[in-house]
């Protein structure tokens, strides 16, 4: 499944000409894929806006993993399907949100498309522009860094943009069973989890060691 959907997401990149040599349209598609972030690019707002969206939403669709929206829309794969939620839940941990597993993962799915609104949303009412909006929503909640700026994040000087950017890179690098369970107002069994506690103390133990360098 992924080797298919990473020589289908190098297609636009070919049949535009943006990336024309197939080993790099390859790295380009793979690294979006796989949230990886790193790009062959190095001039990205000359690119037109079709194939810079196209980069931002294959790494959307990478972010949650390309199985579990499969196993959440094709219901026909449902024998083995647990396996394959397994091995692309985000988070170390994939605990069962309901007994049937293709609706854990059309619960995950509608949680990560809510969140990816919500910032859609945050970021277009803090000065950007719809589109910029979108795309930065799509990387931001995927944890992969796409960006339709050469300067990324530095081409939008604005501390209202950047604080909502941390709160959701926050979010997004979380399980997605913590936040499922936090959406549910279960607050109390999301504390008691040693992975959610660990996460947190790590991510302020780095600030602090940043901030005083």
């Amino acid at each position: 499944s992924w080797i298919i959907m990473t020589f289908f997401g190098m297609l636009p990149f070919i049949l535009s000409n943006e990336i024309p040599n197939v080993t790099d349209a390859f790295f380009e598609s793979v690294s979006g894929f796989t949230t990886t972030g790193a790009s062959v690019l190095s001039e990205i707002e000359s690119l037109p806006e079709d194939i810079l969206f196209w980069r931002s939403f294959i790494q959307w669709i990478g972010g949650m993993g390309v199985i579990v929206l499969t196993v959440a829309i094709m219901p026909l794969l449902g024998i083995g399907g647990i396996e394959f939620f397994v091995a692309e839940a985000p988070g170390p941990t994939s605990d069962k949100l309901h007994p049937r597993i293709r609706e854990t993962a059309k619960r995950l799915w509608f949680l990560y498309f809510g969140l990816t609104i919500i910032l859609i949303a945050l970021l277009y009412f803090g000065g950007m522009n719809l589109f910029d909006a979108i795309n930065h929503s799509f990387t931001t909640m995927a944890t992969g860094g796409f960006s339709t700026k050469n300067a990324s994040i530095a081409a939008f000087p604005s501390a209202y943009i950047q604080y909502v950017l941390i709160i959701f890179m926050f979010l997004a690098g979380a399980n997605y069973s913590f936040l499922y369970m936090a959406f549910k107002g279960k607050w109390r069994n999301v504390w008691k989890m040693d992975e959610f506690r660990a996460y947190l103390y790590l991510v302020i133990i780095a600030i602090l060691i940043i901030m005083f360098q």
